[in-house]
């Protein structure tokens, strides 16, 4: 059975020009608040507020957003663009008027459910891939998690931002859990990331060089920008376009379910390794569907090979946009799957690695790239295939950039 799975990502853009510093205040109700941390949204760049609630960030021109946050307040983002930037920057945080934090302090357990969901949320967010293995979450108790079972979801939330050491990339990540969500084969994050780099020595520093290259090649930042250059090809890529249409040969939902309940309600015992060539009875005609019910709900059709990039984007205003006829299957030929990609499924074999492939299913046309390789509104597509399985440990700050 094949399970795919949909990641969105929280990210902003961050271009590479002349630096400035933005200065501002952070306030709280009875004045300066002290210690509040400002910085930009998954990048290194960041401080926090003196003793007056003053802060001073050096920041290359361009368009980011600028988090200010508190324990017990409510964060703030703010569109900060370089350009109309002319005076210092006014902030005043307020607390969190719900009992969010109160509630969750009272119903965490952690006893062996709370185990299981925390192994769940480790393996949705921060992934399982390679360099996954070496990120490490610092506060796992600051976590809570509810599940609903009719609706087969299962949601997390944070007393405190989540404190995740990256031992593969050389990142220390504070990581402030907005939302997320697992529904069914559906997995969905938000949140804002402040990246700090670790210290090490010249064979860790080594060592973090190659994983970060490692990490961003063939990743939808890589892509993007490729695209951009008009180098998909030049830098690995290839892009094919497929058309996806409901699978006929699958029964409807209702069918399913009223096979199901025809075989609840059955009072005779049910062989359900029967041979069913032709259906003689109604359970016959029952036990059939339920075996179709595991056939994918819909097939791929591809129908163009090498799709050029302005196939992929248009130009409006010197702002590059992703604009495409149905969907993309972007396959990276400068590296093979890894092993645990293959078995990531319940009923997976082991096969000979093949090249990376990931899918892009548009959800919202068109959707604006930003400089940095980034989408400005990440929630306009869904990403299936290889790109979903390298989730949060394969993740880079904006500012980063390849050293090959």
């Amino acid at each position: 059975m094949k399970i795919s799975y949909y990641i969105f990502f929280l990210f902003f853009s961050v271009s590479s020009l002349s630096q400035i510093t933005i200065s501002g205040t952070v306030y709280q109700q009875n004045g300066p608040l002290e210690g509040a941390a400002v910085y930009l949204n998954n990048t290194m760049l960041g401080t926090t507020t003196n003793t007056k609630g003053e802060f001073f960030l050096p920041v290359k021109e361009g368009q980011y957003n600028l988090v200010v946050s508190y324990l017990g307040y409510k964060t703030i983002t703010y569109t900060l663009n370089t350009s109309t930037y002319n005076k210092p920057l006014v902030f005043t945080l307020i607390e969190k008027e719900d009992v969010l934090d109160e509630i969750v302090i009272k119903k965490t357990v952690y006893d062996d459910i709370w185990k299981h969901n925390l192994a769940r949320f480790k393996t949705e967010f921060i992934g399982t891939s390679k360099l996954a293995k070496d990120c490490e979450i610092l506060n796992p108790k600051t976590l809570h998690f509810e599940y609903y079972p009719k609706e087969k979801k299962l949601i997390a939330f944070i007393r405190k931002p989540l404190k995740i050491k990256h031992k593969g990339l050389g990142y220390l990540i504070t990581y402030d859990l907005v939302d997320f969500t697992i529904k069914d084969r559906y997995v969905s994050y938000l949140g804002f990331s402040r990246y700090e780099p670790l210290k090490g020595n010249k064979r860790k520093q080594k060592r973090w060089k190659k994983n970060r290259l490692q990490a961003y090649n063939g990743s939808p930042t890589h892509f993007y920008k490729a695209v951009i250059k008009n180098k998909i090809y030049e830098e690995g890529f290839v892009v094919n376009q497929f058309k996806r249409m409901p699978n006929k040969e699958r029964p409807s939902e209702t069918e399913i379910k009223k096979a199901r309940e025809i075989i609840r309600l059955s009072k005779n015992i049910i062989n359900f390794s029967k041979n069913i060539n032709t259906p003689k009875t109604a359970i016959d005609s029952a036990l059939l569907t339920v075996r179709k019910a595991r056939l994918p709900k819909f097939k791929d059709f591809l129908y163009k090979s090498k799709v050029k990039q302005l196939e992929i984007i248009t130009i409006k205003d010197s702002i590059p946009y992703l604009e495409f006829k149905d969907n993309l299957m972007v396959v990276y030929t400068k590296e093979k799957e890894e092993h645990a990609y293959i078995l990531r499924g319940i009923f997976s074999k082991p096969r000979t690695p093949k090249f990376q492939t990931s899918h892009i299913i548009p959800i919202k046309k068109p959707s604006a790239i930003s400089k940095s390789g980034t989408l400005y509104s990440p929630l306009d597509v869904l990403y299936e295939g290889y790109w979903s399985f390298e989730k949060f440990g394969n993740s880079l700050p904006l500012d980063y950039v390849p050293k090959r």
